[in-house]
């Protein structure tokens, strides 16, 4: 990485290393950081609120195969239907099948929304197994969400994915592997807003905890996310192509129902207080 004029050159190694023909990528490690930063988060939470460590241990495997299921099938549904269900396994391995013979490829595409919605029915199943509360659950989960969101937003801007749109501001980088041009790092963007939300979160816990209704940290969470996603779309460059003939693109579409649901959570106090009373 080096700079060029006001701008920043960006062109760094996608790979940490290969080994038995698994190459292993930061956006791979990236990733598995964001949930271990999530899981130590929300383990602190269940000590602090008491809850048994057996009702736990659970919980990882049900966050992570429903978030990487969930986003996996989210981008594959959502973005490229027409190729993914035309080529079911690789929807769900990570490969790809080539003139050469299949190449593994890891994962290349996740849909935060598709993973929003695979956590949802994933945490209902939990709880249904449990027999915690689901708007407690869901609170503790989104308190610790940023920090994961940030580090995947860190792993696209490793691969140069997600790029921004062509811009002059004097922080524009140039993806060396897009194209010559500076764009908006929209994915830095993305990471620090999440970061802050993530601060946030745990300053409001730490402040207001006992206070603050069931729900209230849900709602605020995806608030923010989604607002701050719907945002930044526009600085972004649209990820497929029937996108370019629509007026806000699909993850702008997508984002609308979690806000209405994060609005609602945060406004609902009383309803979600009954709600959870009566589970």
């Amino acid at each position: 990485m080096s700079s060029l004029l006001a701008y920043i050159t960006w062109n760094p190694d996608l790979e940490i290393f290969t080994a038995f023909g698994i190459t292993l990528r930061y956006y791979s490690v990236l990733f598995a950081l964001g949930l271990l930063a999530a899981y130590y988060v929300v383990h602190y939470l269940y000590k602090d609120q008491n809850i048994p460590e057996k009702k736990f241990e659970p919980l990882f495997f049900y966050c992570f195969f429903a978030i990487l299921i969930g986003a996996r099938l989210g981008h594959c549904l959502f973005y490229q239907p027409d190729y993914f269900l035309s080529h079911p396994v690789e929807m769900i391995l990570p490969i790809k099948f080539t003139p050469d013979g299949i190449k593994f490829t890891g994962y290349e595409g996740l849909a935060s929304h598709g993973g929003t919605i695979g956590l949802l029915v994933a945490l209902w199943l939990y709880v249904r197994k449990t027999k915690l509360n689901y708007m407690d659950v869901l609170d503790m989960i989104a308190i610790a969400t940023p920090i994961a969101a940030c580090c995947i937003r860190l792993g696209n801007l490793m691969n140069s994915e997600i790029i921004g749109k062509v811009t002059n501001v004097p922080w524009a980088f140039i993806f060396v592997r897009e194209d010559k041009l500076p764009r908006h790092p929209a994915q830095l963007y993305e990471a620090l807003a999440y970061l802050l939300f993530f601060f946030l979160n745990i300053f409001l816990y730490k402040k207001y905890k006992g206070k603050l209704h069931r729900g209230f940290f849900f709602g605020l969470t995806i608030t923010l996310i989604f607002t701050f996603r719907f945002f930044v779309e526009f600085l972004k460059e649209n990820q497929v192509g029937f996108e370019d003939g629509m007026s806000i693109n699909m993850g702008q579409w997508l984002s609308i129902p979690f806000i209405i649901l994060g609005i609602a959570c945060i406004f609902g106090g009383k309803y979600l207080e009954k709600k959870s009373a009566d589970q």
